[in-house]
């Protein structure tokens, strides 16, 4: 598992389903920018629809709701993580990552270009606000 970096600094939610799809940062920002969907957009940080039509618009499906997240071992196999959530002038902002249990063996896949590993297990240095579960394509 090779994970996806975001390439802007505002880049976390196009990177996150890059690493869901098995795609490029690259490849999933022109795909993006395709839909009108930009990294720079405030809204992209605050809103979880703009996430959910670029899965959906590569026939991936997710849950309807955020679920408040509760423990590590609660969580499905995979998942859409809100980390770092705060409020800016009332407004809410997070940081996207993915979670996947692969073999039993849970991970979140990190895609902040300042981390020294994106391949996390230091599940108690992140504090997960909620979820949204994303259901893999059958042939995935």
């Amino acid at each position: 598992m090779k994970p996806v970096i975001q390439e802007e600094t505002t880049g976390c939610g196009i990177a996150s389903v890059a690493n869901i799809l098995g795609k490029s940062y690259s490849e999933m920002k022109t795909i993006a920018n395709a839909m009108g969907i930009y990294a720079n957009d405030e809204s992209l940080w605050s809103d979880t629809h703009y996430v959910r039509r670029l899965l959906r618009a590569e026939g991936i499906e997710t849950g309807t709701n955020e679920i408040s997240f509760e423990s590590w071992s609660a969580l499905p196999d995979l998942a859409l993580l809100a980390i770092k959530h705060h409020q800016e002038k009332g407004k809410d902002f997070w940081h996207w990552v993915v979670f996947k249990r692969v073999e039993g063996q849970a991970v979140v896949i990190d895609s902040a270009s300042y981390l020294p590993t994106n391949l996390r297990t230091d599940f108690e240095a992140m504090n997960p606000k909620w979820f949204i579960e994303v259901h893999p394509a059958e042939s995935a």
